[in-house]
């Protein structure tokens, strides 16, 4: 049996892939097992797939950009002439070559070519949608696809008759922490509530900056773990040293990237989680029952970030604070004020455990296996 992913590109795309493809290895006894990757160049996302035994073929892949200025118009002209039907016929190629029993789709600009070669040639195409508002790639190859995955239960946009709400897959690896590994790996000290701050790889500097302007005060009142951003690690490392006063540096616990066997300590001992609002985040934080403040990227396409964190936080399991209300100070206000309350922080640990979806990827695997089997 070969399976085929297809994605945009990044890790919002790459990661829930690899949920499904483990979830699949787990149910699917035969020995024919094969998976494939179409997309663009992606150096992470890349080690990722690698790793998990999945083949990759690059294709060019272009999007369309909904700004008026002269550059993005050329760059526009640039993918839809060139980048877009080049991709296309690679895609076409490869996939006519390995013959995949189906396509899954990830969505974002970096699928295009590959599920419209699919569908030329007839081939079974499943596709998932992260966020509240689709993308307008998704938009497009809805048309295309045999079933829609979504995460959220009013996805916009999409016919309801194609829609299958299953949530966002994750790795449930990250669900296995253990408290004495996590103070083994971080060098906690559990003398105060821990925070765990992802800025994620867009925007990460933007909170970075914010949080070193209280960072002081905040580990008067919690231990903190910080993901930076690689990017940004050696800077704000340095600032942090600058400013922490002396007795309280052993409260600060600075990452440049979370790998999954950090990531799921981290999740087991936070007391609450900050965030950007991407869907992947969302569901990983939710199945880990942890009250979280989400904080949506502004720049994100369609909205979604800020559409997606109002749907979660409808729910009771977080807050919300969009970025021209993060402020240093009112942030600091807001995490003493939850901490004053337990009830009101056990009561989001509630509401986050009733909407998490932690089987999802173990579902969209069981309904490519059912849809396959017949087959083989």
């Amino acid at each position: 049996m070969k399976i085929l992913f297809t994605g945009g590109g990044t890790g919002g795309h790459v990661l829930p892939i690899i949920g499904v493809v483990r979830e699949v290895r787990r149910i699917y006894p035969g020995k024919d097992l094969r998976f494939f990757y179409i997309g663009p160049k992606d150096e992470f996302g890349e080690i990722f797939l690698t790793h998990e035994g999945i083949e990759i073929k690059r294709v060019l892949a272009g999007k369309i950009r909904r700004l008026t200025d002269w550059k993005s118009i050329s760059q526009n002209l640039v993918d839809c002439l060139i980048k877009i039907p080049v991709g296309i016929c690679q895609a076409f190629f490869y996939i006519f070559m390995l013959a995949p029993d189906l396509i899954f789709s990830k969505g974002g600009f970096g699928s295009l070519p590959g599920v419209v070669s699919g569908w030329l040639l007839r081939t079974p195409i499943f596709l998932h949608e992260s966020d509240v508002s689709p993308g307008l790639a998704n938009r497009f190859l809805s048309r295309f696809v045999s079933a829609i995955f979504v995460s959220f239960p009013k996805t916009e946009w999409f016919p309801p008759s194609k829609m299958i709400l299953v949530g966002n897959p994750i790795r449930r690896e990250i669900l296995e922490g253990s408290r004495e590994k996590a103070q083994e790996l971080f060098k906690l000290t559990f003398e105060k509530p821990i925070i765990l701050i992802m800025g994620g790889s867009q925007g990460a500097q933007r909170i970075n900056d914010k949080i070193l302007e209280i960072l002081s005060e905040l580990l008067k009142n919690f231990e903190i773990i910080h993901q930076c951003g690689e990017k940004n690690f050696k800077e704000v490392r340095a600032e942090a040293e600058v400013v922490i006063e002396k007795d309280f540096g052993k409260y600060y616990h600075p990452v440049p990237f979370l790998k999954e066997e950090e990531l799921r300590e981290a999740y087991c001992v936070a007391d609450l989680i900050l965030s950007r609002a991407g869907s992947g985040s969302i569901f990983e934080i939710a199945a880990a029952g942890k009250p979280s403040i989400l904080i949506p990227l502004p720049e994100a396409a369609q909205n979604h970030q800020v559409k997606n964190a109002y749907a979660y936080a409808g729910t009771g399991a977080s807050i919300v604070m969009e970025e021209a209300n993060f402020t240093p100070h009112f942030f600091l206000e807001k995490l003493k004020s939850l901490f004053s309350y337990p009830e009101k922080l056990e009561k989001m640990q509630e509401k986050a455990k009733e909407f998490a979806k932690p089987q999802s990827a173990k579902i969209i695997a069981g309904y490519i296996v059912n849809y396959l089997t017949p087959r083989t």
